[in-house]
């Protein structure tokens, strides 16, 4: 198992920002804020699955086909190589916990198949 997480490491991002709260062997916790009208890549990733918790407004959320709305208090599950995105369609800032867990975490571990900030990769 590898984590390449830090508590307390963090990015800004073309959508909004993303820090670590905490990690461990085989998980990690990120605190994440998707500005108004941002909107993450449609993405994937071959060693994690993702929990999502939205704790502060509306998510607009596609999973492998489908796509749906999902509020404070609620959540999903993303499993590994399932691909995903989250947007924020609203004018508030939209906040999640995302906790990752896989056998090697890694901010690398992404394959975009779309983004609009033209940010793709697919290696």
């Amino acid at each position: 198992m590898s984590n390449n997480y830090a508590r307390g490491q963090h990015d800004i991002r073309p959508w909004g920002t993303w820090e670590v709260t905490d990690c461990g062997q085989g998980f990690c916790v990120k605190r994440i804020v998707v500005n108004a009208g941002g909107v993450l890549s449609l993405q994937m990733h071959h060693h994690r699955a993702e929990h999502w918790i939205i704790v502060a407004g509306t998510a607009q959320i596609t999973l492998g086909e489908q796509c749906f709305e999902k509020k404070q208090s609620e959540s999903v599950f993303i499993p590994q190589e399932t691909k995903h995105r989250i947007q924020n369609n609203t004018s508030a800032p939209l906040i999640f916990i995302e906790v990752q867990t896989g056998d090697e975490l890694d901010e690398n571990d992404i394959v975009r198949f779309e983004d609009k900030y033209g940010r793709i990769n697919n290696s």
